[in-house]
């Protein structure tokens, strides 16, 4: 067997995660020659095609699958061995892979900045997607830590809430609900919404509301980002129900408004987790206390 690199395999699990090399060369910040490249190199050195074409995608070949399942134990075990290796360097140094969902990069990168001043020779690799391949993430033990607005119920994690999370309906501001006040919630069933795609903890959180509610939830589009809903409710597409932490902008210039609901904000928490079996770093530990211990009151103050 010829020698094989970690390059190559994290480039495979990264095509493999996006069923794409272009999708994965754009994730990984390379070109789709290098990907191809890294992808036919680890081919060659076990002897076997891991990947296919299917369409404008790819799929795993049969050996591909049986890669994949041990390669994620690989690099989970690696992930072990950096924690362990850390320990000796303490907080001089050190890495974090920090792995949030979508609605949370509006103030992570201002957490991150505060956290850098505090320890300048740690590095945080962050990646953000949405709920459900956030989770995926931490399942296999790809990262260290994961931020998100609601605990998994079925993953053995460590989640700790960290600061508090509003949610609440919004409308472009000439919108007829604006100008009312105290209104009760049923009245959202004769409105239309724009919507997270299936998936995100946004989505989730506003269905078990209108569920709770007994109100039924009238969907006219899905968009998969905060940023593209804000752009349809500003247009007068429909209400939305977002967390008050990514409009606060757009609230402040006017742009959009809150509409006034009984009940509402909805005040959910952000929370910081790592599996339960995860020996975390000296610097993955320094930035959990860091939330714990400074987090609520940055995202107020920045807020």
């Amino acid at each position: 067997m010829r020698p094989y690199t970690l390059k190559q395999l994290h480039t495979f699990l990264e095509v493999a995660r996006q069923r794409s090399v272009s999708k994965a060369a754009q994730r990984l910040f390379v070109t789709q020659p290098a990907v191809s490249m890294q992808i036919r190199q680890l081919e060659d050195a076990f002897g076997v095609p891991l990947i296919e074409p299917l369409g404008r995608n790819i799929q795993l070949t049969q050996a591909g699958e049986a890669f994949l399942i041990h390669a994620q134990a690989a690099m989970g075990q690696l992930k072990n061995l950096e924690a362990q290796m850390a320990e000796h360097v303490g907080l001089k140094q050190g890495h974090i892979d920090l792995a949030v969902v979508s609605t949370a990069k509006y103030f992570v990168p201002m957490l991150l900045v505060r956290f850098k001043q505090l320890y300048p020779g740690v590095e945080v690799q962050l990646r953000i997607d949405n709920r459900e391949n956030v989770l995926g993430l931490l399942a296999r033990n790809e990262v260290d830590l994961v931020m998100m607005g609601r605990a998994p119920a079925h993953i053995d994690c460590v989640a700790t809430a960290f600061a508090s999370n509003p949610l609440a309906i919004l409308a472009a501001p000439g919108h007829t609900l604006v100008r009312r006040k105290s209104l009760p919630f049923q009245v959202l069933a004769d409105h239309v919404f724009v919507v997270r795609e299936e998936g995100s903890g946004t989505r989730a959180a506003m269905e078990r509301l209108f569920a709770a509610n007994q109100t039924p939830l009238n969907k006219v589009m899905e968009m998969p980002s905060n940023e593209t809903i804000k752009q349809a409710v500003m247009a007068g597409m429909g209400l939305s129900f977002l967390s008050l932490r990514t409009v606060r902008h757009e609230l402040a210039s006017g742009h959009i408004a809150l509409v006034d609901i009984e009940g509402l904000p909805w005040l959910g928490h952000w929370y910081i987790t790592h599996l339960n079996s995860k020996k975390l770093s000296p610097a993955a530990r320094a930035f959990r206390d860091f939330l714990l211990e400074q987090g609520a009151s940055l995202m107020d103050a920045w807020s």
